[in-house]
C-alpha cells in the first residue's frame, strides 16, 4: 500500500460510504472488535470512558473536563466532532491536537481489518481516536457524541460515567420530532448502575421513565448537585463520600451549567477535585465558536455555531447585555430550523447578511434562508458565500458596531480562516 498523506486518507474515507450519515452499531462495533484482537490493542488497558451527549452544550462540557483534569494533573484525550480549521483538532491528547502521523497509524490499522465493511466518515475518525487512546493509556477519554447517542458510533464504548446536557429539538429526521424521542436516543448512552448526569432541567413527557429504564445511577442537575449565581457562582455537588462544595467560580465564556456538569461528572467517578486548581482551570477555559469574540480590523466579531432555535435563544439572550448594533451574518444546514433560529434573533439583531455555505453539500440555499427571513418580517442582504457576507458586513460596519456571526460550524469556520489569515 503506498503511503498516503492525512489529507489523502481523509479524502478517500469521504468517498467510500455511499451516504454522509448512517447511523447504526453493526458495522462499526464489529471493526472495533477485530481491532481489539490485533497485537497493538489487545493487551491496552482501556482509559477510563466519559461519554457526553446533548442538543446543545456537548463542547463545553468536554472542554471544562478536559481543562479540570489537566489542572489536576491528570492525562486525558478527547474526542469531539465537526473541527473549524484541521481535522486533528477531533483528536487530542493533554490538550493538544494529536499529530498527522498518528491519525495516519490509527486509520492503516483501521484499514488492515475493514475488509468488506464500508464504514462512514464518522465511524471510522471515532475508531482512530479510539485506537489512538487506547495506545496513548490517558487516565480518561471524553467522548463526544456526534448524532443521538444510542446509534451513534461513539456507543460501541461502554461509558464509565454519561453525561446528558440538554434536549431540544434538532437532527429530527434523525432523531424524532418531538424531545421525548430525541431524549430516548440520547439517554442511550447511559449504562446499568452507573453514573449519568443530567443537565437538562425542562423534563420532557415521560422523561422520568425513560431514564429509569436505562437502569442508570442519575444525578439531577437542581436535585442532586445546584448552582447559584452569575458571572461568580457557588455550586453544590452530589459525592461517592459527602457533598462537595465550590464557591466563586468562574461562569464567564462557556454556560455556567456546563462547567457544572463537567464538575459533577468527574466527581462521580472518583476524582479529588479541590477548590483552587478547580477554579483556575474554570477561569480560562473557553471554546472556539461559542460566543468567541475577536477583533478583525478594528472591529468585534462575536463567534457563534448556535445552530437550532436552543442555542439561539441563549445567543440572544446574551446578546442583550449589550449595547451597540449588531451586524448578523449567518448561514445553516438544510435541516436546520432556520425560522426558529430566527425568531429569538429578532430583536438583538439590526442588520442581516446572509450567505451561503459552499463546503458542504447539505447547505440550505441562499435564497431559502432569505425568503424565511422575509416571512419573520426581517430584511435582510443575500451574497453568494459565508466568506463574501462577511466581506460585506465588514465594509459596512462603524466603529461601534459589532459583527456577529452564527448559525453552523461551517459558518463559523470560513469566518475564522478570514479573521486568522490577518494574525
Amino acid at each position: 500500500m503506498p503511503d498516503r498523506s492525512l489529507a489523502e486518507w481523509l479524502t478517500l474515507i469521504e468517498s467510500r460510504h455511499p451516504s454522509e450519515i448512517e447511523l447504526g452499531l453493526g458495522r462499526v462495533a464489529e471493526v472495533w472488535h477485530r481491532l481489539l484482537q490485533q497485537p497493538r490493542l489487545n493487551q491496552c488497558k482501556p482509559p477510563l470512558a466519559i461519554t457526553v451527549a446533548g442538543t446543545n452544550g456537548k463542547g463545553s462540557c468536554i472542554t471544562s473536563m478536559q481543562a479540570l483534569l489537566l489542572q489536576h494533573g491528570h492525562s486525558v484525550g478527547t474526542f469531539t466532532s465537526p473541527h473549524f480549521l484541521a481535522y486533528n483538532e477531533r483528536i487530542c491528547l493533554a490538550g493538544k491536537p494529536v499529530s498527522d502521523a498518528l491519525i495516519v497509524d490509527a486509520f492503516e490499522q483501521i484499514e488492515a481489518v475493514t475488509d468488506e465493511l464500508s464504514l462512514t466518515y464518522f465511524e471510522v475518525g471515532t475508531l482512530a481516536a479510539l485506537v489512538i487512546f487506547y495506545q496513548a493509556s490517558p487516565d480518561v477519554m471524553l467522548l463526544e457524541v456526534g448524532l443521538g447517542g444510542r446509534l451513534d458510533a461513539i456507543n460501541i464504548i461502554d461509558a464509565d460515567i454519561a453525561v446528558l446536557t440538554s434536549i431540544a429539538l434538532d437532527h429530527c429526521d434523525w432523531l424524532g420530532d418531538t424531545r421525548t424521542a430525541i431524549a430516548r436516543e440520547k439517554l442511550g448512552i447511559a449504562r446499568p448502575n452507573r453514573p449519568l448526569i443530567i443537565g437538562e432541567q425542562d423534563y420532557p413527557e415521560g422523561f422520568a421513565q425513560l431514564v429509569a429504564d436505562t437502569g442508570a445511577k442519575p444525578l439531577w442537575a437542581g436535585r442532586d448537585f445546584t448552582f447559584t449565581g452569575g458571572e461568580l457562582f457557588d455550586c453544590q455537588l452530589s459525592s461517592p463520600e459527602s457533598p462537595r462544595s465550590f464557591e466563586q467560580l468562574n461562569g464567564q465564556g462557556l454556560l455556567p451549567i456546563n462547567k457544572i456538569l463537567a464538575l459533577q461528572a468527574l466527581t462521580a467517578a472518583g476524582f479529588q477535585l479541590n477548590q483552587q486548581d478547580s477554579a483556575a482551570a474554570l477561569q480560562q477555559v473557553s471554546l472556539t465558536g461559542r460566543h468567541q469574540q475577536l477583533t478583525y480590523r478594528g472591529l468585534e466579531v462575536i463567534l457563534d455555531v448556535a445552530h437550532n432555535p436552543a442555542a439561539a435563544k441563549v445567543l440572544a439572550a446574551s446578546l442583550a447585555q449589550t449595547e451597540g448594533r449588531t451586524i448578523a451574518v449567518a448561514a445553516v444546514l438544510e435541516d436546520k430550523d432556520w425560522s426558529g433560529i430566527i425568531e429569538p434573533m429578532v430583536d438583538p439583531v439590526d442588520d442581516w447578511i446572509l450567505g451561503e455555505i459552499s463546503d458542504s453539500s447539505r447547505a440550505r440555499k441562499g435564497q431559502s434562508l432569505l425568503d424565511l427571513l422575509y416571512n419573520a418580517g426581517q430584511t435582510g442582504r443575500l451574497q453568494p458565500s459565508v466568506e463574501q457576507a462577511f466581506e460585506l458586513a465588514v465594509d459596512n460596519a462603524a466603529a461601534t458596531d459589532r459583527i456577529l456571526v452564527f448559525g453552523s460550524f461551517h459558518t463559523v469556520a470560513a469566518v475564522l480562516k478570514i479573521i486568522l489569515a490577518e494574525v
